[in-house]
């Protein structure tokens, strides 16, 4: 989502004549769009903000000068803060306001000379998606944002607090975006969401809410789009019919990010997840019976207050029993005012280190045997960019394998059959067996000016 988020803003900017930058040093303006659910990535934020600080310096010396603006979460939620600890910081806007951007932009060029700070962290009533200007070009693979927020309180979540509320984009809106990108040559769209499965959009020919699974009958519709993901899924949302779209629309692909957190009930309660670990099962069983080469990934959280050592082992059991293709798991880190960070029991961080190692080494075992099941296979790939190396091309797999081919840039943007001949831990490397294009229902199973940087 911050991806999405951070082209908006580029997007925003351009008519106003600022231009992407590579080089921070050219830069007239540096955004830092930013996330705020663990520790580290807040962290860096201010580190990155020491680096800019010099580079603001270096400008100046040159009779130049460089804004510095803070976007994103960790700017909803600490914004004054950011300010206090970072004085050249120009501008702090939160993820609802940041179409505002050039009007706040506006006023401080207007200011200068006079040290204005701009702090806008509101969640105001009209929606920013009704201020974004349409994408000029589109890469083979886009986002398309259709729900923001949450209302899950989960207890160690700080996202109902920076992003607010659940609200839905309306149908109309998506679909005209999805037909545009589509329009520019994106072949995948991926719907993004803090609880995307939530989505609840006004749909205005029929005056009524559709969910996601009858969100994705309509996008697979559209001519031209040939792969539809979606993220970031909360069990409780996964219901009858998101699984019929699996099942029934080639377009979708076999992969879905789940997450689960923990494998223990007690956890899961403290956590306020709102499911048990057999409810779990029973989304993953649903699914798998529908698409019978469906793989997943999911998110742990290891240590978290409370958690005992039987805890820990039934969060084991959990990962032996779904067998993840891909997943991300942390060590729990306090975020300020969620209740999980007031609870007595904190684990101590050696054994929250323990424990993460054996989560990891588990799930890294199943990611390296996923990926090695695809040898000697020819699996369907989208090719989106150049490799670092000549004559190199990346692509993703339905399960979102990077997939690394020797081949011309005519392959990019297209779906080519790959013959898988090599397997790593995190990709894999083939040759292209044909470039004609692969049709949606083909088995897709292991079996068979200025400038801105932002």
């Amino acid at each position: 989502m911050n991806v999405y988020d951070s082209e908006k803003m580029a997007a925003l900017l351009k008519p106003h004549g600022y231009s992407i930058t590579d080089l921070p040093e050219e830069a007239d303006i540096s955004i830092l769009n930013t996330c705020h659910i663990r520790e580290k990535a807040e962290q860096k934020v201010f580190s990155d903000l020491g680096r800019l600080h010099i580079k603001k310096n270096d400008r100046k010396k040159e009779g130049k000068d460089m804004l510095i603006a803070v976007g994103g979460c960790v700017a909803q939620a600490e914004g004054e803060h950011i300010i206090k600890q970072a004085p050249y910081v120009d501008m702090v806007f939160g993820p609802q306001t940041y179409h505002r951007l050039p009007e706040m932009l506006a006023k401080i060029l207007r200011a200068r000379g006079e040290d204005l700070k701009i702090i806008d962290t509101e969640f105001p009533l009209e929606s920013k998606f009704d201020s974004l200007p349409q994408q000029e070009t589109s890469p083979a693979s886009a986002f398309l944002t259709i729900q923001e927020g949450c209302d899950k309180f989960c207890t160690f979540c700080c996202v109902p607090y920076t992003r607010g509320a659940e609200t839905s984009r309306t149908v109309d809106d998506i679909l005209k975006e999805a037909k545009h990108l589509v329009s520019l040559g994106t072949k995948e769209i991926t719907l993004l969401g803090q609880n995307v499965n939530a989505f609840h959009g006004q749909f205005s020919q029929e005056k009524k809410e559709w969910g996601l699974g009858r969100l994705l009958f309509a996008l697979a519709d559209i001519h031209g789009l040939e792969r539809i993901r979606y993220t970031t899924s909360h069990p409780r949302d996964m219901d009858d019919m998101i699984i019929k779209a699996h099942k029934e629309i080639p377009q979708v692909m076999p992969f879905l990010h789940l997450p689960v957190q923990s494998g223990s009930d007690p956890v899961l309660e403290a956590m306020n997840r709102k499911h048990t670990r057999d409810f779990y099962y029973e989304i993953i069983d649903k699914l798998r019976d529908a698409r019978p080469d469906m793989a997943f990934s999911s998110d742990f959280i290891v240590g978290f207050p409370g958690e005992r050592e039987d805890d820990h082992k039934k969060t084991l059991e959990l990962i032996e029993r779904v067998e993840f293709a891909q997943a991300y798991s942390f060590k729990y880190s306090i975020r300020p005012g969620t209740p999980a960070g007031m609870h007595e029991l904190q684990v101590p961080e050696e054994i929250k280190a323990r424990r993460l190692q054996e989560v990891q080494d588990l799930l890294l075992k199943q990611q390296l045997a996923f990926n090695q099941n695809t040898f000697g296979k020819t699996i369907p790939v989208l090719f989106e960019k150049k490799g670092r190396h000549e004559g190199q091309i990346i692509g993703r797999s339905p399960y979102m394998q990077a997939v690394f081919v020797e081949g011309t840039e005519r392959l990019l943007n297209q779906i080519s059959m790959v013959k898988i001949e090599k397997t790593l831990q995190n990709s894999l490397n083939g040759s292209v067996e044909t470039t004609e294009r692969v049709e949606q229902g083909d088995d897709l199973s292991h079996n068979n000016t200025p400038s801105i940087a932002a």
